[in-house]
C-alpha cells in the first residue's frame, strides 16, 4: 500500500486557530508567555476541546490517551479526533510517552501557567490595563463607535475610489493594502486599484475586514522594525479592556507606541492627541478576538437594504461606499438624493463571481444590511429571522447562479492505493470514515484518499493493524 499528496487550493486565514497554524512552533511557544493570549485561544477552542482542557489543566504528569478516548463515547471518535488535532496544531497538547512506552497528552507547561493565571488570577498587571487620571476630555460609547467606523470607511472608500478618502486615508493603511494583494499598483496609473481579493474583501463583515486586514498588517511587522509576538500579545490584551473607559501609556515601550498609533489609524484605539498619554479601545479592538461572528457595530448600524422577489434592490441610503458595495453584484438603475434602485441580474452576479466574490457573500451582505422594517417583519412571521429577510426565491437563484460556474471542488489530502487484498481495502476505508476523514474512495482500483490532517491518524492504525495481523 503506497500513499501520495494531493494539491489543494490555498486557504487563508478565517480565525486566529488557523493563523497561528501557520506560525513556527518556537512563535507559539513565545505567543503563550501571556496570559490575555493563553484565554483568547482557549475561549475559541471548541466546546469539547475546552472539556479536555479542564479536565487536564491541574494533572502535571502525562494521561494516556486510552484514558482521553474513554471521556468520549464511541458515537463522537469523530469529534473527539478534530479536537485533538487542534490541540495538537496549536502546541496546546504535547504528545508525550508513559511508563511502558504507552502514548499520553500533556499540556505545555507554558501554556497552563498561563492560564492558571488568567483563570485564577495572580500574575502581573498588564501594561494596558494602567488606569489614567481622570480625563477631562471623556469619551463616550457613541463617539467612540462613530470614530471607529470613520476610520475605518476611510479605508473602504479608498478601495473604492472615492476621492474624499484619498487625503485622509494613512500611508501605513495604504501600505497593508498593497501588501495584501486587495490593491495593486501599475505603471502608468496614478492611485492603486483594487483587486479581485479587493473586491471579496469589500462584502465581509466588519469584525472580519479588520481580522484580515490586521492579519496583513502583523505580517510586515518585522519590516516595520516591530516583534510579532508583542505585538499580537497586545492585541489580545485589548480585546479584554472595558469599552468607554481610557488607559495609560506610560507603561509602553516605544515600538508599542508605534504599533498604537498605526491602530489609531486604523480606528482600533483613539487618542485626541499623539502624546496625550491615554488612549480609548473601540469595539474594532475589543471584539478583534472575542469570537463573535459580527461587532456590535455591524448589529446596531441602521439597515437600509430591501430587496424584492421580483430582484429590485432598493437602498435607503446617501452613502457613496454603500452604493459602491451594492455595485458590485447589482444593476444600479436610478441614483435619488436618499435612495438608490438597483436591480439583481444574473450578468450582475457573474461578474461578481468572476471577481472573486461568492454567492454566500453576497446573501451575507444582504441580510447583514436587511432594512429594520424588513427584520421586523421576518421575527414577526418566523423565528429564524435570518432566513426570511430576503426572499427565499432570490437567495435560492444567486446560488445557483453560482453553481452554473462552480462545478469542481478541490480538498487537500494523502492517496492510499496497492493494497493486497479487498478486506485490507476496507478495513482502512471503514476506519477513515468512522474518523470523517474520508474524502473519496474507488473500492473496484482499491484506491481512497483521506484528509491531510488524518494522515498520521490512519497510517498509525494501519501499522498496528499490519502487526497485529
Amino acid at each position: 500500500m503506497a500513499a501520495s499528496s494531493v494539491n489543494n487550493k490555498h486557504l487563508k486565514c478565517k480565525n486566529l486557530h488557523d493563523y497561528l497554524r501557520t506560525l513556527p512552533g518556537a512563535t507559539i511557544d513565545r505567543f503563550y508567555n501571556h496570559p490575555a493570549t493563553c484565554i483568547a485561544v482557549f475561549r475559541e477552542l471548541p466546546e469539547l476541546a475546552r472539556h479536555f482542557i479542564m479536565r487536564s489543566l491541574f494533572v502535571e504528569q502525562p494521561i494516556p490517551q486510552a484514558v482521553v478516548t474513554s471521556w468520549i463515547h464511541p458515537s463522537h471518535v469523530k469529534e473527539q479526533f478534530q479536537c485533538v488535532q487542534t490541540l495538537k496544531e496549536l502546541r496546546v497538547w504535547q504528545e508525550m510517552p508513559m511508563p511502558g512506552g504507552l502514548p499520553g497528552w500533556i499540556i505545555s507547561n507554558v501554556f497552563r501557567k498561563n492560564l492558571k493565571i488568567a483563570l485564577l488570577g495572580g500574575g502581573e498587571v498588564w501594561s494596558t490595563c494602567t488606569a489614567a487620571e481622570t480625563d477631562r476630555h471623556t469619551k463616550d460609547l457613541d463617539f467612540l463607535d462613530n470614530y471607529a467606523m470613520e476610520r475605518w470607511e476611510f479605508v473602504l472608500h479608498y478601495m473604492v475610489g472615492s476621492r474624499q478618502s484619498t487625503e485622509r486615508i494613512g500611508g501605513d493603511a495604504i501600505r497593508v493594502l498593497l501588501h495584501s494583494g486587495l490593491m495593486k499598483s501599475e505603471e502608468g496609473e496614478g492611485n492603486p486599484l483594487i483587486t479581485q481579493d479587493g473586491f471579496q474583501f469589500l462584502l465581509m463583515d466588519t469584525s472580519s475586514q479588520v481580522w484580515y486586514f490586521m492579519l496583513q498588517y502583523l505580517d510586515t511587522a518585522e519590516s516595520r522594525n516591530l516583534d510579532l509576538v508583542e505585538c499580537l500579545t497586545f492585541l489580545f490584551q485589548l480585546s479584554f479592556l472595558s469599552l468607554g473607559r481610557d488607559y495609560s501609556t506610560d507603561k509602553m515601550s516605544d515600538s508599542m507606541q508605534t504599533f498604537l498609533q498605526h491602530l489609531r489609524e486604523f480606528g482600533l484605539v483613539y487618542q485626541r492627541k499623539r502624546k496625550s498619554g491615554r488612549f480609548y479601545p473601540t469595539r474594532l479592538a475589543i471584539n478583534l478576538a472575542s469570537g463573535l461572528q459580527y461587532t456590535a457595530l455591524d448589529m446596531h448600524r441602521p439597515g437600509y437594504i430591501v430587496v424584492e422577489t421580483n430582484y429590485r434592490v432598493y437602498a435607503y441610503t446617501d452613502s457613496d461606499l454603500q452604493v459602491s458595495l451594492l455595485g458590485l453584484f447589482c444593476e444600479l438603475l436610478y441614483r435619488l438624493p436618499n435612495m438608490c434602485v438597483a436591480v439583481i441580474s444574473r450578468d450582475s452576479v457573474r461578474q461578481a463571481l468572476r471577481s472573486g466574490i461568492t454567492a454566500e457573500q453576497i446573501v451575507s451582505f444582504l441580510k447583514m444590511h436587511a432594512h429594520n422594517e424588513c427584520r421586523k417583519q421576518a421575527s414577526s412571521t418566523t423565528s429564524t429571522e435570518g432566513t426570511q429577510t430576503i426572499p427565499p426565491t432570490v437567495v435560492d437563484q444567486i446560488k445557483l447562479w453560482e453553481l452554473e460556474r462552480d462545478r469542481f471542488t478541490f480538498s487537500e489530502g494523502v492517496l492510499y492505493n496497492q493494497f493486497l487484498s479487498q478486506h485490507d481495502f476496507e478495513v482502512l476505508r471503514n476506519y477513515a470514515k468512522d474518523l470523517g476523514v474520508l474524502v473519496w474512495e474507488n473500492p473496484l482500483k482499491r484506491v481512497m484518499v483521506v484528509t491531510r490532517g488524518g494522515h498520521d491518524d490512519v497510517k498509525r492504525f494501519w501499522k498496528r493493524q499490519k502487526h497485529n495481523s
